[in-house]
């Protein structure tokens, strides 16, 4: 393991270039293959619509597929949210040359790219609505490295997160939510969301301007909502973009993305067993190496999920391959997605707090959360780690961390248990990841009980990844749909 360590430190090496925002031709390759697959995957549930189900879960869930694969709901009509989550990846990002080069991915504007990777669509609505618990003295819950999708106003957080990308500049860029529920009232899905959520959802007076207007990507000039709509209409679309967050969750929510079926459920049902090296790692997990501290496999009455749903600062290292560091000059419409520049710091949870540069927010803060802001800078949400190494072949390379920096599952297992270990690289080190660490891209509220220095072996490193692969979904087939 340690020569794959060496292979994962050269690719690192290679991709470690200034950030640019111009898409290498793997990359479009990559991109292409994934748009080929979307639009295969959209012809198969549009398809559906023939004969839709008769049960109103069901037809939401099909709703929500629909919307999730398709292309129109941006400004360009060139990305779906699931141009960043898709099955064959455990929904998240589906590029392997993106996630080997720039770590964030492209919007519908292409040259425009988000400050972060993209995180998984499953088992995301298990997230409770964002809280403060004082016994613990943490927020929990939410959705979004940042949780700023709090789930407070629609009772979900994934409903709130799936309201994020389509108004965000450097993803979906629609310049209003309206726009995307007027694309909507263009697709054929139109007859079943009437069916499901009411016949009002589409009767709006759309403005006669109204595909200039949403063909303009945002964030727009002047008014914050270019849409001209009358009070009442707006609050229609309101409403009704309110609904297609709801039916998406709905979708990530079925059976098709949030599965329990991996290796580790079927050796829970007494369906299967783990290998000595799995079982070892699931040991390990739970005792030296401290995973379950935050990454829980649950308790009594609890789904294994492997999260707390809280936020912490593991000390990752900053991304230089982000492209969203070259961000700092205006683009062609005269946008800057990030006045810092190479100077950036990913501020984490504080930065929802303190409403700062977001580039979407889909959920209002809770005023009384203020004073947890200097508590929560670098502090991002703990991913759950199912499906955390489901990818289509062995060789796609799949980005870990909230900026994608560490490129494989040992990479950022040997970080945990070295970080306080090795000492910090120098410029351009050889060695970074093997003898050096890069020094963290915020030391603020840094996670010191459970990271750093955990005394595990090369083979208890092993150990652990091979446990950390028996949590994908995929391995036994469920008994119902």
């Amino acid at each position: 393991m340690v020569a794959l360590i060496g292979l994962w430190i050269s690719s690192q090496t290679e991709a470690a270039a200034q950030p640019d925002t111009t898409l290498s031709p793997q990359a479009l390759e990559g991109i292409a293959q994934v748009e080929g697959e979307i639009d295969r995957n959209e012809a198969a549930t549009l398809a559906r619509l023939a004969a839709p189900p008769d049960n109103q879960v069901q037809q939401l869930e099909l709703l929500g597929k629909a919307m999730l694969y398709d292309k129109q709901l941006s400004v360009n009509r060139n990305e779906a949210c699931a141009f960043c989550h898709t099955p064959e990846t455990g929904f998240t990002g589906p590029v392997s040359e993106l996630n080997r080069t720039t770590g964030s991915y492209p919007g519908s504007v292409r040259t425009r790219f988000s400050n972060r990777k993209p995180q998984t669509h499953s088992y995301a609505p298990l997230s409770p609505v964002l809280h403060y618990n004082p016994g613990q003295g943490d927020l929990v819950g939410g959705n979004f490295w940042d949780m700023r999708a709090t789930g407070r106003r629609l009772g979900n957080p994934s409903a709130e997160q799936a309201e994020g990308p389509p108004t965000n500049p450097v993803e979906m860029g629609l310049p209003d939510p309206a726009c995307a529920v007027y694309r909507a009232s263009q697709r054929p899905y139109r007859a079943l969301f009437e069916q499901s959520w009411g016949a009002q959802a589409f009767a709006i007076k759309w403005p006669a301007e109204i595909e200039q207007v949403c063909d303009t990507p945002g964030p727009p000039t002047g008014s914050t909502l270019p849409v001209q709509l009358g009070a009442a209409d707006r609050g229609l679309a309101n409403a009704t973009f309110d609904q297609m967050a709801q039916s998406i969750a709905n979708y990530e929510a079925s059976a098709e993305v949030t599965a329990f079926t991996s290796k580790y459920d079927a050796v829970l049902a007494g369906k299967a067993a783990f290998t000595p090296q799995e079982q070892r790692g699931y040991d390990l997990f739970r005792g030296q190496a401290q995973c379950n501290a935050c990454h829980r496999d649950g308790g009594p009455g609890e789904d294994p999920l492997f999260t707390d749903f809280t936020a912490s600062n593991i000390g990752t290292p900053a991304n230089p391959r982000l492209p969203y560091y070259a961000e700092q000059q205006p683009d062609a419409r005269g946008y800057v997605a990030n006045p810092a520049g190479a100077s950036y710091v990913d501020p984490g949870v504080a930065g929802f707090l303190a409403e700062h540069n977001l580039l979407s927010h889909p959920s209002a803060v809770d005023l009384r959360w203020r004073p947890l802001e200097s508590g929560n800078i670098g502090r991002v949400q703990v991913p759950t780690l199912r499906n955390v190494d489901k990818r289509p072949d062995p060789g796609f390379v799949k980005a870990y961390g909230h900026n994608g920096y560490f490129l494989s599952l040992k990479a950022i297992v040997h970080f945990y248990n070295t970080r306080d270990v090795l000492p910090r690289c120098a410029a351009h080190d050889p060695g970074e990841g093997t003898t050096c660490w890069p020094a963290p891209e915020t030391t603020a509220n840094m996670n010191k009980s459970h990271v750093g220095n955990l005394g595990l072996s090369d083979s208890d490193e092993d150990a652990v990844v091979a446990f950390l692969d028996t949590l994908s979904d995929g391995f036994f087939s469920r008994d119902t749909p």
